[in-house]
C-alpha cells in the first residue's frame, strides 16, 4: 500500500489526497470508480476527461482543480504524469503536441522511485524518437527523393541508416545503459543464454578449447555487427520494440511491398526488413502532417499497454492495479494539448486494442468550440436531470460509455471525438467542498501477486532455493555414492567404515564403481583407493571394467535374452584395520570368468551386477536391503552369488534376500546353521562342523594313547566384532578335541587393537611350564597366523618344542611360498581348504582363466599357480555356473521363483572343484559331497614353509575320508 504521506508539501487539497472543491471531490470519486473497474475487470475503456468552466472567469479554478486531482491520485499511489504548462518547441501545434508526448517517454515523469512496482519503460516511443532525431540530424542533407531516381533513394536510405548507427538506434543524448530497455527482453536473454550454454559446454574442456571457442564466438558477433545493414546493435531485431515496429498495421502503408517479417534464424533478412520500415517511417516524418503525432501516441499507448500486461513474465499487470493518468492543467494551442487530445481519440478509434491511459485535461472556456466533437452536449440540461453535480457526472459517464461503440462507427459523421468526455463545471462546484461529501478511494491494498511475485520475493525465493539446493546437494553427496545437484543414485550410499571414514555400500547401477574405494574423514573428504595385494595380479577396478563391458554388450544386443546375477562381497578394504581386497578380488575374478565363458557359449546371456558389503562384509545387511530394493523393479535378477563370510549379520542378510525371493549360492561361506535355517541358501563350502570332523582324523594321530595330553582352543574375541566364523570354529573345535581324548584347557580369547591381534599375554600363559598343550585349535583368521607363530617361536616353554596347530579353511588364503606366511620352528600347522583343484587340470578352467583374467594371458596355469591356489576364484566360478544353469533351464530365461526351484536339480560335472550336486540336498539340512583338502605345513631347513596335501576329496565325492587316507608325518 502506498502511504498518503507521499503527497508533496504545499499541494492543493487535503493531506490524504481529497480535493478541496465539490467538483474535485466528485471527479476524484469518478476516477476511483474507474480505477476500481480497472482493478477488477479486463481492460475497461478509459475516457479522456475534458473539464472546462461554464464561465470564463473560472478557467484558473478549473486548472487548479486538475492539479488537485493530480495531487490526490499521487497520494493514492497512481502513476501520474503532469504535462508542463510551458510551451514545447515546434513550429506547429502538432509538433508541439508530439514534443509533449516525447517528454512523457521519461520514466521519471510517471512517479518516483517509490512508485508501486518498478518504473515504466517506453522502448517503442524511444524508437520513434530515435528515427525522428535521425531525420532532424540529417536536415537538408536528406532531401526528398527525385521521382524515379532509385539510386538517390538508396543513398538517402544509407544516410539514414548511418545516422541511426551513430545513435545506436537510440534518441540522441541518451546514455547507452539508460535506454529504458527491460532487463528480461529477448535481445538481452539470447546473448546471455548463448554465453551461458557455451560456458557450460566448455566448463570441462581443455583451456585451449575454451579460449578458441570464445574467440570464435566474439569474432562471429563482430562480423554480424558489421555485416548487418545499418550496423545496428546485435540482436536489436529481437527486441520487443522492433517486433512491434515490424508488425503494427499502422505502418503497413509505408512498406511498399518490401519484406517486413523478422526471424531468429534469418538475421540478414530481418535487418533488411527493419531498414526498409525505418526508411518509410522517416519519409513520412519528413513530410510532416498528423502522422508524426499519431505515431507517437500509438507508441505511447502500446508501451503503456505492455507496462500493464497481466500475463507477462513478471505479472506486472497484476502488480499495477491502478491505471496511469495523464493530467493536462492547460490544454491549448500553445502547448499542443488540444491536438494531443484529438490524436488520442483518433488513434483509439482507429485501433481495436484498449489501452489503460486515463487523461484528465482542462481547457479554457473559449477553447471549448475546438472540442465540439463531444458526446456530452453543452446545451441546457433538461428539467428531469438530477440536480446534484455528482449524479449528473455519473449519468454523463454512463451515456458516454453507452454511445462509445456507435460513435466510433465509420458510417457516422466524423464530427465527434468518441473518446472525449467533456464535462462543464458550474461555478458553485468550484467553491469549497460541502460538508458530508463522501470521498471514495479504490482499494490500495497490495495484490497477492505483488506480494508473491515480486523482486524481493524472487530474491528471497532464489536465495532459499539456492541454499536448499546446496544443502540438499551436500546432503545427497554425504549420503549417496553417486549424487548430482538435485538427484542421486539411491542404490549405493556411504556408510561408516571400521577404520574411520566412510565406504560405498549397496548395489552398483548406472555406472557406479566400487573398486575398493574408502572415503576418509577430513575437510576435503578425499577418496583413497586401496587395491589388492600383489597376488592376485588383477584389481577390483580391472574386473569391474570388464564386467561393465560384458553388461553393455548383453543389454545392447540381447534384450530379453539374459538373466542378471548379483555378486555380493567385500569390495572395499581398509589396510589400517587389517583388511585387504584379496578375497573380494579373487571371488570377483571367478564371477567374471564364468560370465565371460557363458556369454561366449550360451544363447542366453549373463549380466552381472556388483554389490559391496564393505570391509570384511561389515555392512552386508545394508547391502542385502539395497539388492532386494533393486530386484523389486528388475525381474531379470534371479539370485545372488557371494556373501562369503560367516558373520552375526548373516542370518538377517539371508532372510532379507529370502523375503525378496532371491536364492543365494555361496562359494566360501562355511556356516553350519544357514543351510539348516534358510531354504534359499546353497553353498559349495564345507560347513565348519563337517570341517572340524575331518580335522579330527589328524588330531587322532596326534594323540598318544594312555598319556595325558593338553589341548586348548585359541579364538578371536567376537564381543566387539561381527565375526561368527571364529565362534563356530571354536565351538566345533572344542568338541572335536574332547572327542579325541585330549584334556581341554580353558578356552582363550584374544582381542584386536588397531586391526592387530594381542597374543603376547596369551602365549605366555599357554607356554608356561607344566601345562603346555600339544595341540592348539586356532579359531582365528588368516591375518592373525603370523603374529601367533612369532609368539610360539619365541616364548619359553614353546620355543623349540613340538607343537601342532589345527585351524579351519580361512588359512587357505595364506601364501606359504616365496617368503609369504611361515610357521615357527618345531610347529606343524594343519588346516582345511575348501577347494580341491587337482581335478581342475582336466577341465577348461585354467585355460579359460589364462584367456580371460587380467594379467594371465600367455601364462601356463596349473593347480599350484599362486593366483588361483586359494580356491576362492574356482569356488565363485562354480557357484556362478550353478546359479546360471538354474536360471536358464531349457535354454531360456527363468523367473526368480523358478530359479530357486531349479537349484535343487543342479548337477554340473567338470567344474573347477569337481561335480556341483544340489540334487541330494535336504530342504533344511546339510548336504554331502563338499570339496575338502587337509593340508600340513612345516618349516624347512632354509627357514621357509612347505605345504603338503594330506588328503582331499573333490566336489561330488561322497565317500568319507579315513584316517588311513590322511597320514601325517
Amino acid at each position: 500500500m502506498v502511504s498518503t504521506d507521499r503527497m508533496p508539501p504545499n499541494c492543493p487539497g487535503g493531506h490524504d489526497g481529497t480535493p478541496d472543491t465539490g467538483a474535485g471531490v466528485h471527479l476524484q470519486n469518478q476516477l476511483e470508480v474507474l480505477i476500481q473497474d480497472f482493478r477488477t475487470s479486463t481492460e475497461p475503456p478509459m475516457p479522456v476527461f475534458v473539464v472546462h468552466a461554464e464561465q470564463s472567469e473560472d478557467d484558473a479554478a478549473v486548472a487548479g482543480l486538475v492539479r488537485q486531482l493530480h495531487a490526490g491520485q499521487g497520494a493514492h499511489g497512481t502513476r501520474c504524469a503532469m504535462a508542463q504548462d510551458d510551451a514545447h518547441e515546434g513550429a506547429t501545434e502538432v509538433r508541439r503536441a508530439a514534443a509533449m508526448v516525447r517528454a512523457l517517454s521519461d520514466p521519471k515523469k510517471w512517479g518516483g522511485p517509490k512508485a508501486v512496482y518498478r518504473r515504466y519503460a517506453f522502448p517503442r516511443l524511444r524508437l520513434v524518437h530515435a528515427i525522428d532525431d535521425a531525420v532532424t540530424a540529417l536536415g537538408d542533407t536528406w532531401p526528398a527523393p527525385t521521382q524515379g531516381r532509385a539510386e538517390a533513394g538508396e543513398n538517402q536510405r544509407q544516410l539514414l541508416l548511418n545516422q541511426l548507427a551513430e545513435q545506436r538506434w537510440r534518441p540522441e543524448n541518451t546514455a547507452r545503459w539508460r535506454s529504458g530497455l527491460p532487463l528480461f527482453d529477448m535481445a538481452h536473454i539470447l546473448p546471455a543464454s548463448l554465453i551461458t550454454v557455451l560456458a557450460a559446454l566448455l566448463a570441462r574442456s581443455d583451456w585451449y578449447v575454451a579460449v578458441s571457442a570464445g574467440l570464435v564466438f566474439l569474432l562471429l558477433l563482430t562480423v554480424l555487427n558489421y555485416v548487418l545493414p545499418g550496423r545496428a546493435p546485435i540482436f536489436l531485431w529481437l527486441r520487443r520494440e522492433s517486433r512491434w515496429f515490424m508488425t503494427t498495421t499502422f505502418l503497413r502503408a509505408a512498406d511498399q511491398a518490401q519484406p517486413t517479417e523478422v526471424s531468429l534464424l534469418r538475421p540478414v533478412r530481418s535487418w533488411k526488413a527493419i531498414a526498409t520500415r525505418a526508411y518509410g517511417v522517416a519519409e513520412a516524418l519528413k513530410a510532416g502532417g498528423d502522422f508524426h503525432l499519431q505515431l507517437c501516441v500509438l507508441a505511447l499507448r502500446e508501451d503503456l499497454r505492455d507496462n500493464h500486461r497481466r500475463w507477462s513474465w513478471d505479472l506486472r499487470g497484476f502488480k499495477r492495479p491502478r491505471p496511469p493518468v495523464l493530467f493536462l492543467p492547460h490544454a491549448d494551442d500553445r502547448n499542443g494539448g488540444i491536438e494531443l487530445i484529438r490524436a488520442i481519440s483518433d488513434v483509439r478509434s482507429r485501433r481495436s486494442e484498449l489501452d489503460p491511459l486515463l487523461v484528465v485535461a482542462a481547457v479554457r472556456a473559449q477553447d471549448v468550440p475546438r472540442l465540439e466533437r463531444s458526446v456530452v452536449r453543452t446545451a441546457p440540461v433538461p428539467v428531469a436531470e438530477p440536480p446534484k453535480f455528482g449524479d449528473r457526472l455519473r449519468t454523463w459517464y454512463r451515456e458516454w460509455a453507452h454511445n462509445l461503440r456507435a460513435e466510433q462507427s465509420p458510417s457516422r459523421e466524423r464530427s465527434v471525438l468518441p473518446w472525449v468526455m467533456k464535462i462543464p463545471l458550474p461555478h458553485d462546484q468550484l467553491g469549497p467542498v460541502e460538508e458530508g461529501h463522501p470521498h471514495r478511494r479504490a482499494s490500495a491494498r497490495p495484490t497477492f501477486v505483488r506480494l508473491v511475485w515480486a523482486l524481493h520475493t524472487l530474491v528471497l525465493v532464489i536465495a532459499l532455493l539456492t541454499a536448499g539446493t546446496v544443502m540438499r546437494a551436500d546432503a545427497l553427496n554425504d549420503r549417496y555414492c553417486s549424487a548430482s545437484l538435485l538427484t542421486a543414485n539411491r542404490d549405493t550410499r556411504w556408510e561408516e567404515a571400521p577404520g574411520g571414514g566412510t565406504e560405498c555400500i549397496g548395489i552398483a547401477t548406472d555406472g557406479v564403481r566400487f573398486s575398493g574405494w574408502l572415503r576418509t574423514p577430513g575437510p576435503g573428504k578425499e577418496v583413497e583407493t586401496f587395491t589388492a595385494d600383489d597376488d592376485p595380479p588383477w584389481t577390483v577396478a580391472d574386473l569391474e571394467d570388464r564386467i561393465a563391458r560384458q553388461n553393455e554388450d548383453v543389454l545392447a544386443d540381447h534384450a530379453g535374452r539374459y538373466v542378471t546375477v548379483v555378486y555380493a562381497g567385500p569390495l572395499s578394504a581398509d589396510p589400517a584395520a587389517g583388511s585387504s581386497l584379496v578375497k573380494g578380488a579373487e571371488e570377483l575374478a571367478g564371477v567374471y570368468l564364468a560370465q565371460a565363458v557363458i556369454n561366449e557359449d550360451s544363447s542366453v546371456k549373463l549380466r552381472v551386477l556388483l554389490a559391496n558389503g564393505g570391509v570384511d562384509l561389515g555392512h552386508q545387511e545394508e547391502m542385502a536391503e539395497a539388492i532386494a530394493a533393486y530386484a523389486a523393479h528388475d525381474p531379470t535378477v534371479v539370485g545372488v552369488v557371494g556373501t562369503g563370510r560367516d558373520l552375526k549379520s548373516s542370518r538377517a542378510t539371508t532372510r532379507t534376500l529370502m523375503e525378496a525371493g532371491l536364492p543365494v549360492v555361496s562359494g566360501t561361506n562355511s556356516a553350519t546353521y544357514l543351510p539348516r535355517e534358510f531354504a534359499n541358501w546353497f553353498s559349495l563350502a564345507a560347513t565348519d562342523e563337517w570341517q572340524t570332523r575331518q580335522l579330527g582324523l589328524i588330531a587322532a594321530q596326534l594323540r598318544t594313547p594312555g598319556r595325558r595330553q593338553y589341548a586348548l582352543v585359541l579364538a578371536r574375541d567376537t564381543a566387539r566384532t561381527d565375526d561368527l566364523y571364529t565362534d563356530e570354529q571354536a565351538r566345533y573345535g572344542q568338541g572335536m578335541l574332547r572327542r579325541q581324548g585330549f584334556t581341554p584347557l580353558d578356552q582363550r580369547r584374544y582381542t584386536l587393537s588397531g586391526g592387530k591381534p594381542e597374543l603376547r599375554s596369551h602365549a605366555q600363559e599357554i607356554c608356561r611350564v607344566g601345562k603346555v598343550p600339544s595341540v592348539i585349535y586356532f579359531a582365528g583368521r588368516v591375518e592373525d597366523i603370523d603374529p601367533l607363530m612369532t609368539q610360539l617361536g619365541t616364548q619359553p616353554g614353546c620355543a623349540g618344542k613340538p607343537l601342532a596347530v589345527l585351524t579351519g579353511d580361512d588359512l587357505s588364503k595364506a601364501d606359504f611360498t616365496d617368503g609369504g606366511q611361515s610357521v615357527a620352528p618345531e610347529v606343524t600347522l594343519y588346516h582345511a581348504a575348501l577347494a580341491e583343484l587337482t581335478a581342475a587340470d582336466r577341465t577348461s578352467f585354467y585355460l579359460d582363466a589364462a584367456r580371460h583374467l587380467p594379467g594371465m594371458r600367455g601364462h601356463r596355469l596349473r593347480p599350484g599357480s599362486p593366483a588361483l591356489a586359494s580356491g576362492q576364484t574356482a569356488l565363485s566360478h562354480d557357484a556362478t555356473h550353478a546359479l546360471f544353469w538354474a536360471a536358464t533351464r531349457d535354454d531360456r530365461p527363468q523367473s526368480r521363483a523358478s530359479t530357486w526351484v531349479n537349484l535343487r536339480n543342479v548337477k554340473l560335472e567338470g567344474m573347477a572343484t569337481g561335480t556341483i550336486d544340489f540334487t541330494s540336498a535336504p530342504l533344511y539340512g546339510d548336504r554331502t559331497g563338499h570339496s575338502i583338502v587337509l593340508k600340513e605345513v612345516r618349516r624347512t631347513g632354509d627357514g621357509t614353509s612347505e605345504p603338503r596335501v594330506v588328503c582331499s576329496r573333490t566336489a561330488g565325492n561322497t565317500e568319507p575320508l579315513t584316517r588311513k587316507e590322511c597320514p601325517i608325518r
